[in-house]
């Protein structure tokens, strides 16, 4: 519903780089008149364009569109783009158009990509695909505004003719392509860019940003529940603020609650950052690449707008939408909605026998699992067995890690890696990049089996075992195995519980469930692991465990 009327504050200006008192007018939803009335008044609020964030898998908050919107409307958060790649690997262009219909009446403007790499390899199990077909199908829609990240980077830098026919397709809508390429420099890089790929929010190192930056390349500065990279790439903003742009990738809904893009604006500004560079990154930059229908705070534009109470916290009192008020006074403004799951699962028995591999003494590699990164090393260690068979080793933190598929009745997929520290016990997800199978790690073949076969049975979710001996915790993910029908609230309250007694376990990740979906991401090096096999992600190829 559109909306009319006006608004004081103190206008934040990002075109002119001032900030002054005036009245906001609009009719039907439009911006029709500022009206300056002074310099700043002290005890205005702010009164400023609201927030983007620049990329975002919603699926990864493990809820609707419609429920994180009711709390990203909260944090100034105005539009998103978003890739709808984590619910196309399960469920297709069914899923993709669930996302699209589901966020229509969110407020919140969610700008939809079309997914242009699912599955994301052919080294792993998907549950549906996208083809070129759906693809242009989707950018022929006003509602999809680009062609989501391109994870297929040897297939551009080797002109793989199905990957050259996605990136023609989205030039011949004139909509922008996502890119995605890890650690990329140098001519590979340069011709990746050269491609057409317009943005990267993969960088996580500065000079890496800034090799991409000096041949056109925008780069997007994540940070989301486990990959965090804006202590490393903050210094772009300064140097750099029309190229540059916030994005969290994926945002845990515990962390969805305390902030969203307005907390990275909030740090920015405390490093000292211009206030004009740091709004251009969060608020601009991203409307005018992706051409979203959000407005700016100019005659003619949507009254999209929020008040917050200073330039320093940048806490909301008020969010606007096309003039329409959808958070104030604390409270978000949409109504409650009830929400139906889709979802592609084949449940099956599993046993812990399913998950003994036979080994003898000598060396193995290990998946090397880093904090707060999507990348992972290569690490060798000896082997340790029993009867015959490889075990974990928890005195060395090396535990067993599996990949089951949940698509069709499939031998697990069996490595070993270090660095998620628990002593007893397992924890198992289905929200494992990018084709979700089922993945876990345990320090013993019951409590592993116990933690999948939980996960089968509910078709879906997160999953505890404390100790072989006891029972199974699961937060269910009815939605395609990756989202929870419920609030925000109800979901994080599920999660941190779940996530506290992993870290009860012994995990000190910041986001062990988070980080354990990103050991089955193929397209992120060094070493992972897929339901078909442990993979190096460097050569593009499977390994021998040992």
């Amino acid at each position: 519903m559109d909306a009319s009327g006006k608004v004081l504050g103190n206008f934040v200006d990002l075109f002119e780089r001032a900030v002054y008192a005036a009245w906001v007018c609009f009719e039907n939803g439009k911006v029709t008149s500022i009206d300056k009335s002074g310099p700043e008044q002290p005890g205005l609020p702010f009164l400023m364009p609201g927030f983007v964030d620049a990329h975002i898998h919603i699926e990864s908050s493990m809820l609707t569109p419609y429920a994180f919107a009711k709390v990203a409307l909260g944090h100034g958060t105005v539009a998103t783009i978003s890739d709808p790649h984590e619910i196309a690997n399960v469920c297709g262009m069914e899923g993709v158009l669930y996302m699209i219909d589901n966020a229509k009446d969110a407020g919140l403007r969610f700008c939809f990509g079309a997914p242009s790499c699912v599955p994301a390899t052919t080294f792993e199990t998907a549950g549906d695909e996208i083809n070129i077909e759906h693809i242009q199908a989707l950018l022929s829609r006003e509602d999809v505004l680009y062609l989501s990240e391109m994870m297929n980077y040897p297939g551009v830098l080797f002109k793989d003719p199905t990957v050259m026919e996605k990136i023609a397709m989205a030039k011949k809508f004139n909509k922008p392509v996502d890119g995605h390429a890890p650690g990329l420099t140098g001519e590979d890089a340069i011709n990746y860019i050269k491609a057409g790929i317009t943005t990267d929010h993969e960088c996580f190192t500065l000079s890496e940003a800034q090799f991409k930056l000096q041949h056109g390349m925008k780069i997007l500065i994540r940070e989301g529940s486990a990959a965090r990279n804006f202590d490393a790439l903050h210094p772009l903003i300064d140097s750099h603020p029309d190229m540059i742009m916030f994005c969290s990738d994926d945002k845990h809904p515990d962390e969805l609650l305390t902030g969203h893009i307005n907390k990275l604006v909030s740090r920015a500004i405390a490093l000292g950052y211009d206030l004009f560079d740091v709004l251009r990154c969060a608020c601009v930059n991203p409307v005018f690449h992706y051409n979203m229908p959000v407005g700016l705070l100019r005659v003619g534009d949507a009254a999209d707008f929020i008040l917050v109470k200073d330039l320093v916290d940048f806490d909301v009192e008020a969010t606007y939408i096309k003039g329409v008020v959808m958070y104030s006074e604390g409270t978000c403004r949409l109504p409650e909605k009830k929400h139906h799951a889709i979802n592609r699962f084949e449940s099956y028995t599993v046993e812990p026998k399913d998950f003994e591999i036979d080994g003898t003494d000598g060396n193995m590699k290990v998946i090397n699992a880093l904090d707060g990164q999507l990348i992972t090393h290569c690490h060798t260690t000896n082997i340790k067995t029993s009867n015959g068979k490889i075990i974990s080793d928890t005195t060395n933190d090396i535990l067993k890690l599996v990949v089951v598929n949940r698509y069709q009745k499939s031998k697990p997929a069996i490595a070993f890696i270090r660095n998620m520290g628990i002593r007893s016990g397992a924890f198992a997800s289905t929200v494992a990049h990018d084709s979700h199978n089922i993945i876990a790690v345990g320090t013993d073949d019951i409590s592993l089996s116990k933690a999948v076969q939980s996960l089968m049975d509910s078709k879906g979710g997160l999953c505890v075992v404390g100790a072989a001996d006891q029972l199974a915790e699961v937060l269910p993910l009815p939605l395609a195995g990756l989202m929870s029908l419920d609030s925000c609230k109800t979901v994080a309250e599920a999660y941190q519980k779940l996530d506290k007694q992993v870290k009860s376990m012994g995990c000190q990740l910041r986001a062990p469930f988070m980080t354990l979906s990103f050991m089955a991401l193929l397209v992120i090096p060094e070493l992972k692991l897929s339901d078909k096999g442990l993979f190096d992600g460097k050569n593009f190829q499977f390994v021998d465990l040992q």
